[in-house]
């Protein structure tokens, strides 16, 4: 059985479960938000524990006492039903705790006294101090907007609903579509008939693509004797690092790459020869929203496979077995699982559908790194891959350490990205680099085979340039990160297979919500609602690229010190 996306839901009081009476300390003024009672017994129902999460100043201030609070509260659980746990914050902006929400203390609390971790907690509150406490944390988090929530915390949110009735409806169809459905009996005589055979993965994209889908491809491989994936040249290396993987196909599709040559009848003819030699019966085809899967289709079944999985709004006559459909606004990752179920995989018990890499040091008992503390089952096909390709680190990083002992005491900054739109001018990500060094942070500065002058530029005196690095290579040097300050593309997710918190500055030229750093702690920094908003352009469209060029050196000193409060900077 697939284990759930999600264990607990974490609720905001004021504003988001009950109506919002600032400084209340009068049980007689509690009221319900509309629907509230129902929309929290259909979470009960689910199974999913329930929190609250609550800044309650008005105790600091002097507004009312700790046994008024505590009344207070017990209203709201006569009218409400119980809630599993209760995480108060009572002090106010000037107390400098780690649990007032935009801080992520309260959500990771609540977490562990319900026994889970954030990741698989999902926060629903009003204002965006919920939101930033609850991806700081990890955890998953759904906007309830009311007239005090500001226009920017609205655009700025991970996934917005109109309501807490809305809001569940989300979570559970969010569960639901990871949840796989039945698959078609195999003949007796199969090795195993409760599994597939081989099963052909496709995802012909860039790199962050392909790891944002290695949940499901890690669900296919649990459920499939074998796994072949497809992929092209720009997302071979992170297809290398995939749990699950038997064999990798690298082939470039003229319908997904971004820049096409003509399409070759000879090329077609010998890439469906290919992949009628790899002996796959079934295939899972993986595609963005704007992508198609028929062309693939059409080969697939001219090579013979006989049963074909794939997301398509258009009509796809016999080239799909299984036509799956899903809303577009869910993590990509979540998307991509859904594909499975539908094809009828899910991930095993124990995988909670984080990213993950194989190939380094992860300790005893595992080959695929996931964030820390957490274990995750060692896949059975998982290849032990070497940690470097050949030759050591840079001289600047011979002392990043293994994963297993790696003190996590420097701040990673990679300042290039896929495509321009999404990266922060060279200027700023200079300036912060010098605004977390004169902090007193160690900063390495990161860069593709393409990106090195702006490396050098970036890194200038005060920062150590990690020189070119293979993909593997950076994923080591991630690994041993406090966090990394990226932009939207592959090292963002990288950073998350490796369980580094992302202080992710993102331009909104596709949704934050599908492709935002994913089930890792992040904190997002850009103007969410620039007018390059889900244009999906890959030069900015707008004079001074002012999504990114305005975030401030001293935004990112605050992110990071969200992230990782509990770290001392380097003396």
């Amino acid at each position: 059985m697939s284990a759930p996306l999600f264990d607990a839901v974490l609720l905001d009081r004021d504003g988001t479960i009950v109506v919002d009476v600032p400084y209340n300390g009068d049980p007689s003024l509690v009221a319900p938000m509309p629907g509230a009672r129902e929309a929290l017994d259909r979470l009960r129902a689910a199974g999913l524990r329930l929190g609250v999460v609550t800044n309650q100043s008005g105790l600091a201030r002097g507004r009312f006492t700790a046994e008024q609070l505590a009344a207070v509260n017990r209203r709201v659980e006569e009218l409400l039903g119980p809630f599993d746990t209760w995480q108060v914050c009572p002090h106010d902006d000037q107390a400098g705790c780690t649990c007032r929400k935009p801080a992520p203390g309260l959500v990771t609390a609540a977490a562990a006294a319900l026994g889970t971790t954030p990741e698989r907690c999902v926060v629903i509150g009003d204002i965006g101090r919920d939101m930033v406490a609850a991806q700081a944390a990890g955890a998953t988090g759904i906007l309830v907007p009311t007239p005090v929530t500001r226009p920017e915390e609205v655009a700025a949110a991970p996934a917005v609903a109109p309501d807490l009735a809305a809001a569940v409806d989300l979570i559970l169809e969010r569960q639901t579509l990871v949840t796989p459905s039945t698959r078609p009996t195999r003949s007796a005589t199969a090795l195993d008939p409760a599994r597939a055979g081989t099963v052909l993965v496709v995802r012909s994209d860039s790199a962050g693509d392909v790891l944002v889908t290695g949940p499901a491809i890690r669900a296919v491989a649990d459920g499939a004797e074998r796994v072949v994936l497809l992929c092209g040249p720009r997302g071979r290396a992170a297809a290398e690092l995939l749990p699950g993987v038997d064999e990798i196909v690298e082939w470039p599709l003229p319908w997904i790459d971004p820049e096409p040559g003509p399409v070759d009848p000879s090329d077609i003819a010998a890439l469906t020869g290919r992949l009628r030699e790899t002996g796959a019966s079934e295939a899972v085809v993986f595609t963005s929203y704007h992508q198609s899967a028929l062309p693939l289709a059409l080969l697939l079944r001219l090579a013979g496979v006989g049963r074909i999985t794939a997301i398509s709004d258009d009509y796809p006559g016999s080239l799909l077995d299984v036509r799956h459909r899903v809303r577009d606004d869910v993590p990509e990752a979540e998307r991509a699982l859904s594909v499975a179920a539908a094809a009828g995989f899910g991930l095993p018990p124990g995988d909670d559908g984080r990213l993950m890499v194989t190939g380094f040091s992860a300790g005893a008992g595992t080959d695929a790194l996931s964030p820390s503390g957490v274990e995750v089952p060692t896949h059975p096909r998982s290849r032990q891959l070497p940690r470097h390709s050949g030759r050591p680190y840079p001289a600047a990083l011979a002392s990043v350490p293994t994963l297993a002992t790696c003190p996590r005491d420097y701040v990673v900054v990679h300042p290039g990205a896929s495509v321009e739109a999404r990266a922060c001018p060279p200027e700023r990500m200079r300036e912060i680099v010098a605004a977390l060094a004169a902090d007193g942070h160690r900063v390495v500065v990161t860069g593709g085979p393409g990106e090195r002058e702006l490396a050098a530029y970036v890194a200038g005196t005060v920062a150590e340039d990690a020189g070119p690095t293979s993909f593997a290579e950076l994923a080591g040097v991630l690994a041993g990160a406090r966090c990394a300050v990226v932009a939207n593309t592959g090292p963002a997710h990288l950073a998350a297979a490796v369980g580094t918190p992302v202080v992710s500055l993102f331009a909104p030229t596709v949704p934050y919500g599908r492709w935002a750093p994913y089930r890792v702690p992040v904190v997002r920094l850009g103007i969410p609602d620039a007018p390059c908003r889900d244009t999906r352009v890959t030069s900015c469209p707008v004079p001074g690229h002012p999504c990114l060029s305005a975030v401030e050196p001293v935004q990112v000193l605050a992110a990071v010190r969200l992230l990782a409060p509990r770290l001392e900077v380097a003396a």
